[in-house]
Protein backbone atom coordinates (compact mmCIF):
# COMPACT_ATOMS: atom_id res chain seq x y z
CA UNK A 1 0.00 0.00 0.00
CA UNK A 2 1.06 3.58 -0.79
CA UNK A 3 -0.21 6.37 1.23
CA UNK A 4 0.44 10.14 1.18
CA UNK A 5 0.31 12.19 4.41
CA UNK A 6 -0.01 15.56 4.56
CA UNK A 7 0.60 17.98 7.66
CA UNK A 8 -1.26 21.35 7.36
CA UNK A 9 -0.61 23.93 9.63
CA UNK A 10 -2.75 23.10 12.63
CA UNK A 11 -2.31 22.69 16.53
CA UNK A 12 -1.16 19.11 17.48
CA UNK A 13 1.01 18.54 14.49
CA UNK A 14 2.84 16.26 16.45
CA UNK A 15 -0.37 13.57 16.31
CA UNK A 16 -0.09 13.76 12.26
CA UNK A 17 3.57 12.52 12.99
CA UNK A 18 3.10 9.93 15.74
CA UNK A 19 0.36 8.65 12.80
CA UNK A 20 3.26 8.34 10.85
CA UNK A 21 5.47 6.47 13.44
CA UNK A 22 2.65 3.96 13.91
CA UNK A 23 2.54 3.05 10.41
CA UNK A 24 3.77 -0.63 9.08
CA UNK A 25 6.77 -0.36 7.91
CA UNK A 26 5.58 -2.31 4.65
CA UNK A 27 3.60 0.92 3.74
CA UNK A 28 5.11 3.28 1.21
CA UNK A 29 4.90 6.35 3.02
CA UNK A 30 4.54 9.72 1.36
CA UNK A 31 4.87 12.68 4.15
CA UNK A 32 4.48 16.35 3.14
CA UNK A 33 4.32 19.16 5.83
CA UNK A 34 3.39 22.69 5.47
CA UNK A 35 5.53 25.53 6.33
CA UNK A 36 2.90 26.36 9.04
CA UNK A 37 2.79 22.40 9.81
CA UNK A 38 7.02 22.89 10.52
CA UNK A 39 6.59 25.92 12.63
CA UNK A 40 3.83 24.29 14.96
CA UNK A 41 5.77 21.33 15.50
CA UNK A 42 8.80 23.50 16.29
CA UNK A 43 6.54 25.89 19.02
CA UNK A 44 4.60 23.02 20.62
CA UNK A 45 7.32 19.85 20.42
CA UNK A 46 10.69 21.36 19.65
CA UNK A 47 10.55 18.54 16.47
CA UNK A 48 12.77 18.02 13.40
CA UNK A 49 10.78 16.18 10.79
CA UNK A 50 13.92 15.03 8.98
CA UNK A 51 15.49 13.63 12.45
CA UNK A 52 12.45 11.99 13.26
CA UNK A 53 12.39 9.94 10.08
CA UNK A 54 15.66 9.39 9.44
CA UNK A 55 15.13 5.26 10.75
CA UNK A 56 12.31 5.12 8.75
CA UNK A 57 13.44 3.65 4.89
CA UNK A 58 9.66 3.51 3.86
CA UNK A 59 9.07 7.46 4.68
CA UNK A 60 9.60 10.07 1.53
CA UNK A 61 9.67 13.49 2.86
CA UNK A 62 8.70 15.90 -0.15
CA UNK A 63 8.70 20.37 0.61
CA UNK A 64 4.90 21.33 0.42
CA UNK A 65 6.15 23.81 -2.78
CA UNK A 66 7.36 20.76 -4.68
CA UNK A 67 4.55 20.36 -7.17
CA UNK A 68 6.98 18.01 -9.48
CA UNK A 69 6.57 15.51 -6.57
CA UNK A 70 5.49 12.13 -8.01
CA UNK A 71 1.90 12.26 -5.79
CA UNK A 72 1.08 15.93 -8.10
CA UNK A 73 0.47 13.65 -10.54
CA UNK A 74 -2.85 10.68 -11.06
CA UNK A 75 -0.69 8.45 -13.16
CA UNK A 76 1.44 7.93 -9.79
CA UNK A 77 -0.73 5.43 -7.81
CA UNK A 78 -0.89 6.29 -4.48
CA UNK A 79 -3.88 4.38 -2.41
CA UNK A 80 -4.75 6.46 -0.02
CA UNK A 81 -4.60 10.21 1.42
CA UNK A 82 -4.76 11.77 4.92
CA UNK A 83 -4.37 15.32 5.69
CA UNK A 84 -3.77 14.96 9.52
CA UNK A 85 -4.06 17.37 11.62
CA UNK A 86 -6.34 19.65 8.26
CA UNK A 87 -6.14 23.49 9.25
CA UNK A 88 -9.50 25.45 8.42
CA UNK A 89 -6.99 27.04 5.34
CA UNK A 90 -6.13 23.73 3.89
CA UNK A 91 -9.59 22.63 4.05
CA UNK A 92 -11.25 25.70 2.56
CA UNK A 93 -8.56 25.21 -0.04
CA UNK A 94 -9.89 21.56 -0.65
CA UNK A 95 -13.34 22.17 -0.22
CA UNK A 96 -13.14 25.23 -3.48
CA UNK A 97 -10.06 23.09 -5.64
CA UNK A 98 -7.52 25.24 -5.01
CA UNK A 99 -4.37 23.79 -6.01
CA UNK A 100 -1.33 26.40 -4.77
CA UNK A 101 0.90 23.58 -3.13
CA UNK A 102 1.89 19.77 -3.09
CA UNK A 103 -0.76 19.09 -0.26
CA UNK A 104 -3.58 20.88 -1.75
CA UNK A 105 -2.76 19.60 -5.42
CA UNK A 106 -2.22 15.75 -4.09
CA UNK A 107 -5.26 15.77 -2.65
CA UNK A 108 -6.97 16.96 -5.97
CA UNK A 109 -5.23 14.63 -7.71
CA UNK A 110 -6.69 11.81 -5.04
CA UNK A 111 -10.09 13.60 -5.66
CA UNK A 112 -10.27 13.31 -9.56
CA UNK A 113 -8.71 9.77 -9.40
CA UNK A 114 -11.52 8.64 -6.77
CA UNK A 115 -9.14 6.94 -4.52
CA UNK A 116 -9.70 7.52 -0.37
CA UNK A 117 -9.19 10.78 1.11
CA UNK A 118 -9.75 11.20 5.00
CA UNK A 119 -9.33 14.82 6.34
CA UNK A 120 -8.69 15.29 10.16
CA UNK A 121 -10.19 18.74 10.70
CA UNK A 122 -8.81 20.15 13.98
CA UNK A 123 -10.24 23.14 15.15
CA UNK A 124 -13.28 23.76 17.92
CA UNK A 125 -15.66 25.42 17.79
CA UNK A 126 -16.24 25.18 14.22
CA UNK A 127 -18.06 27.90 12.60
CA UNK A 128 -20.62 27.76 9.57
CA UNK A 129 -18.38 28.05 6.87
CA UNK A 130 -15.89 25.28 7.98
CA UNK A 131 -19.06 23.08 8.12
CA UNK A 132 -20.19 23.63 4.98
CA UNK A 133 -16.44 23.14 3.54
CA UNK A 134 -17.00 19.61 5.38
CA UNK A 135 -20.28 18.78 4.16
CA UNK A 136 -19.22 19.81 0.53
CA UNK A 137 -16.04 17.11 1.14
CA UNK A 138 -18.15 14.68 2.52
CA UNK A 139 -20.47 14.94 -0.57
CA UNK A 140 -17.96 14.41 -2.95
CA UNK A 141 -16.66 11.17 -1.05
CA UNK A 142 -13.87 12.32 1.35
CA UNK A 143 -14.21 11.08 4.85
CA UNK A 144 -14.07 14.01 7.75
CA UNK A 145 -13.16 12.35 10.78
CA UNK A 146 -11.87 14.75 12.75
CA UNK A 147 -9.47 13.79 16.10
CA UNK A 148 -12.86 13.29 18.25
CA UNK A 149 -11.99 11.23 21.54
CA UNK A 150 -13.50 7.96 22.45
CA UNK A 151 -13.57 6.90 26.05
CA UNK A 152 -14.63 3.39 26.11
CA UNK A 153 -11.43 1.99 25.67
CA UNK A 154 -10.22 3.00 29.22
CA UNK A 155 -7.22 5.68 28.11
CA UNK A 156 -5.21 6.93 30.52
CA UNK A 157 -2.96 8.86 28.94
CA UNK A 158 -2.68 11.56 26.79
CA UNK A 159 -0.32 8.46 24.35
CA UNK A 160 -2.98 5.82 25.11
CA UNK A 161 -5.82 8.79 23.86
CA UNK A 162 -3.45 9.12 20.54
CA UNK A 163 -3.48 5.48 20.19
CA UNK A 164 -6.85 5.44 19.78
CA UNK A 165 -7.26 8.40 17.35
CA UNK A 166 -4.42 6.93 15.15
CA UNK A 167 -6.13 3.55 15.35
CA UNK A 168 -9.86 4.82 14.57
CA UNK A 169 -7.88 6.42 11.18
CA UNK A 170 -6.35 2.88 10.79
CA UNK A 171 -9.48 1.37 10.91
CA UNK A 172 -10.74 3.75 8.05
CA UNK A 173 -7.62 3.53 5.84
CA UNK A 174 -8.53 -0.87 6.01
CA UNK A 175 -4.65 -0.94 7.94
CA UNK A 176 -4.79 -3.41 10.79
CA UNK A 177 -4.10 -2.37 14.52
CA UNK A 178 -4.46 -3.40 17.89
CA UNK A 179 -3.58 0.51 18.76
CA UNK A 180 -7.08 0.36 21.25
CA UNK A 181 -9.34 -1.56 23.29
CA UNK A 182 -12.35 -2.16 20.84
CA UNK A 183 -16.20 -2.18 22.09
CA UNK A 184 -16.92 -5.85 23.27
Amino acid sequence: MKITVAISGASGASLGLNFVKKLPSNIEVFLVLSKSAKIALKLENGISVKETFKEHSNVKIFLDSNIAAPIASGSFEVDKMIILPCSMNTLAKCAVGISDSLITRAFTVMLKENRDIILAPREMPLNSIALENMLKLSNLGVTIAPPIVGYYSNQQSLEEMESFLIGKWFDLLKIDNNLYERWK
